[in-house]
């Protein structure tokens, strides 16, 4: 019987591990982003979405700052579902509407990298 097993495990195709990383500033990117000069027009809502109140505080009275992510379509209408995935069901987050980051954010965020260029891969210090 094990030796029946043994070659029934010889016959799986060992699986190639493909890893794909997406970087902030890149359009695929789902994350924090830095609220710098954005706007309540570029929000999903104009106030933040905090799944566990009470939660708002760090001791001694130091308020939680919020957080500014770009979610994927849907996500913030349930975020009690998907807030877990980035740490911030305790926290209150604003929401960044897409069209904000892919036309202003991430453009300007590629723009101040070095190792982005127009279109290609630029000059990196691992190259």
């Amino acid at each position: 019987m094990l030796a029946g097993l043994a070659t029934g495990l010889s016959a799986v195709p060992a699986q190639a591990q493909v890893g794909v990383t997406i970087q902030l500033g890149q359009p695929g990117y789902y994350g924090p982003v830095n609220p710098n000069g954005i706007g309540l027009n570029q929000l999903l809502y104009p106030q933040p979405v905090i799944i566990q109140p009470g939660y708002g505080t760090w001791g001694r009275g130091r308020t939680v700052q919020p957080i500014y992510l770009r979610v994927p379509p849907g996500q913030a209408k349930n975020w009690g579902k998907h807030c877990q995935r980035y740490g911030a069901c305790n926290r209150p987050v604003y929401f960044v509407q897409d069209s904000w980051y892919n036309d202003t954010y991430g453009q300007r965020y590629r723009q101040q990298q070095p190792y982005y260029n127009k279109g290609g891969r630029g000059k990196r210090d691992d190259d």
